[in-house]
């Protein structure tokens, strides 16, 4: 075996942060609220800002049962001044930050011209420009001490917006530019500081019952849908590990590949298919409607929504995602086979092997790359 490629079987990866101080925006249900509580469990201090205070009180219970610190900040994330408070008050009683992550989000349903301006702008204050000002008072904190880790909360829908969803998609993509952009300038200045997007599916969560809506027949995300602690899941890998993005599951991962491929197709299947896959038919629960685009709730929240019985727990492309040195060991070995065999091509063949020895050589290179990554 190549010293090269001993060398990158023996490198290993670098460790997960050790639990510190996290702070949560949007914490008060859904992926905020499980986010937390699996924080809690793992021996952090989590520090939970949203606009309940009952919802945030459910919450900090939730960290506290697993064994975690919790403290509470009431703020709505397009105040920069109120999110600038939260974040001190909760640096005073935990300490300094070393993780954040923008989760705040709401929803408007409807077609566009359906959307009032002031209902568009609320979208963008709250899920683009909310982000942009938790991200200033987390860097504010971090770049002094050069290191911390943000993790921007996305959306599938950042590689393709959907029909009934325009602010929200609109809010998504922008998040992407930002984040990318920020990074670059972070990149130039050589800081420490880790910047990381996290892409979750259509999941089961109270969104829908918060979400304002003008369509007929009350919203449902669109299957395949996913528990929140999936999601939590892969937002605790990528607070912990220096990952670019964290797409999660398979049904994220087809819908960027399909948009970088088939642009055009995706925009046919979503007119046909996304508006009625975005409306129930069902009672209950899921007529409920409880409103959080220019205020809280009024109804107590919880971490999951109403579709427990078609929602999914597990995901192969998660679990390859947070088992990809494994994963990558084995391509690798596999790469290495093909190397082999390819050398041994190309010496039964002498003078006439000069392709099978190039793709030898080309296949030795890719397996290194592989294995470094690991």
């Amino acid at each position: 075996m190549s010293e090269s490629v001993q060398s990158a079987l023996t490198t290993q990866p670098a460790p997960a942060a050790s639990p510190g101080v996290v702070v949560i925006t949007g914490a008060s249900s859904g992926i905020g609220r499980s986010a937390a509580a699996l924080f809690g469990k793992h021996g952090w201090r989590v520090g939970l800002i949203a606009r309940s205070a009952e919802n945030l009180d459910a919450t900090r219970k939730d960290v506290v049962t697993g064994g975690g610190t919790a403290s509470v900040a009431i703020a709505d994330v397009a105040d920069s001044a109120a999110l600038e408070a939260a974040a001190a008050k909760i640096e005073g009683e935990l300490g300094p930050i070393d993780v954040w992550i923008n989760n705040a989000g709401v929803s408007v349903y409807g077609k566009f011209m359906d959307i009032t301006e002031d209902e568009f702008r609320r979208v963008t204050e709250t899920n683009y420009l909310g982000t942009v000002n938790g991200t200033r008072v987390a860097l504010r904190r971090m770049l002094p001490r050069n290191q911390g880790t943000v993790v921007q909360i996305l959306s599938a829908i950042s590689y393709h917006g959907v029909p009934l969803q325009s602010p929200y998609s609109g809010s998504k993509y922008a998040l992407r530019g930002f984040t990318e952009a920020l990074r670059a300038d972070l990149a130039n200045d050589s800081s420490a500081v880790h910047l990381t997007m996290v892409h979750p599916p259509a999941v089961n969560t109270p969104f829908y019952n918060h979400a304002t809506s003008h369509m007929p027949k009350p919203v449902r995300p669109p299957p395949p849908v996913y528990q929140p602690e999936l999601v939590a899941d892969a937002i605790y890998l990528a607070a912990t590990t220096r990952r670019r993005e964290v797409k999660v599951t398979g049904s994220t991962l087809g819908f960027a590949v399909a948009n970088k491929f088939a642009p055009g197709v995706l925009d046919f299947l979503a007119g046909k298919f996304g508006v009625t896959a975005q409306q129930s038919d069902q009672g209950g629960e899921v007529e409920v409607r409880d409103p959080n685009l220019n205020g809280p709730g009024q109804r107590p929240s919880s971490t999951h929504g109403p579709f427990d019985s078609e929602s999914l727990n597990t995901s192969v492309q998660m679990w390859a995602n947070k088992n990809r040195g494994a994963v990558g060991l084995a391509l690798g070995l596999g790469l290495i086979g093909l190397a082999m065999l390819g050398g041994s091509s190309a010496r039964a063949m002498g003078g006439r092997g000069v392709g099978a020895r190039a793709l030898s050589a080309g296949t030795r290179v890719a397996a290194t790359q592989v294995l470094r990554r690991l």
